[in-house]
């Protein structure tokens, strides 16, 4: 019976031993590998999560950039148009313009109203080239604009070859006479520059009124800062009735200036048209600088436009 058991009974309990201790091993190096396994898992997850926030950043990074490019680059249109309109209009009339999309006219009880033309201005083109013309009035309407910024002045507009400024608009201005003939006297000492410059025989012929006037943007196209009213038309009576060299002014604008230190010219009295007769004078210079209006000049002044030098000659 021994034998038997020591035969059968004992290699089978043996085997009955080993296999249970091969379970309990190969279970726990299961418990092992689905330990790592589960930390290999948490591993990924956190790679993969980490890779995703990085891609994320990155395209939140790339449409931040690209919108940030597209709002400079709407601010820089913005920019251009802003200035564009303020080459056109003034800057209140302009605010006005952009936030309610439409402007009224403006009456203005005293302001100062210059008109300059080249004298001969139609003949001596005659004899130049498109783009010498062009260029010559070029140079010689951006030295006027310098000095409707030095006096504080607004540019209206330029017809043909006549040249047209206000002063007293659209802001009120006391001293509107003394600012605008300022400029009118400026303007005859530039055009013997440019005449020296660009080897010309061009002259000036330069006239003012002051008194009310109404100011204003009218129309939906193409529209344009302008003036309307007697002051304006006599004004330009003031020129055309003028002589080449000289600044003609009316009695009106001769009533603010008298006293102010400026000299004058008397002439006999002339036919303006639908004026009939009126007594007018030369504006010939200045005694003595307003102390108080020469600082102003210098507050506002902005030489922000510069001619640069002409390649045509006559």
């Amino acid at each position: 019976m021994q034998e038997v058991v020591a035969m059968y009974a004992i290699p089978q309990l043996q085997w009955v031993v080993s296999t249970h201790e091969n379970t309990a091993r190969l279970r726990s190096e299961l418990d092992a590998l689905r330990s790592q396994i589960l930390v290999f898992a948490a591993g990924l997850g956190l790679i993969l999560a980490i890779l995703a926030s990085y891609a994320a950043r990155q395209v939140s990074s790339m449409y931040e950039q690209i919108i940030e490019g597209q709002n400079k680059q709407l601010q820089i249109e913005r920019d251009k148009s802003d200035k564009l309109l303020l080459n056109i209009m003034p800057q209140d009339i302009a605010e006005e313009l952009k936030e309610n999309h439409t402007t009224l006219p403006r009456q203005y009880p005293s302001v100062s109203v210059l008109f300059a033309d080249l004298v001969g201005f139609t003949d001596f083109s005659a004899n130049l080239a498109p783009e010498c013309l062009v260029a010559v009035l070029n140079r010689i309407f951006n030295d006027f604009d310098e000095l409707s910024f030095k006096y504080g002045l607004e540019k209206i507009k330029t017809i043909g070859d006549c040249y047209m400024v206000c002063a007293g608009v659209p802001k009120a201005n006391a001293k509107h006479a003394q600012q605008i003939s300022n400029m009118a006297l400026e303007m005859l000492t530039k055009m013997q520059e440019i005449n020296h410059d660009l080897g010309l025989d061009l002259q000036l012929r330069i006239g003012i009124h002051s008194g009310e006037t109404v100011a204003g943007v009218i129309g939906k196209a193409k529209f344009a800062y302008d003036m309307w009213g007697d002051t304006v038309n006599t004004a330009s009576r003031m020129e055309s009735t003028g002589i080449p060299g000289k600044i003609q002014i009316s009695s009106a604008t001769y009533q603010l200036l008298h006293d102010q230190g400026y000299l004058f010219e008397k002439r006999d009295e002339i036919d303006v048209k639908g004026k009939g007769k009126m007594k007018t004078f030369f504006l010939t210079s200045q005694l003595q600088p307003d102390d108080e209006l020469r600082a102003f000049a210098a507050a506002v002044y902005r030489p922000e436009i510069r001619h640069s030098s002409l390649a045509c000659k006559t």
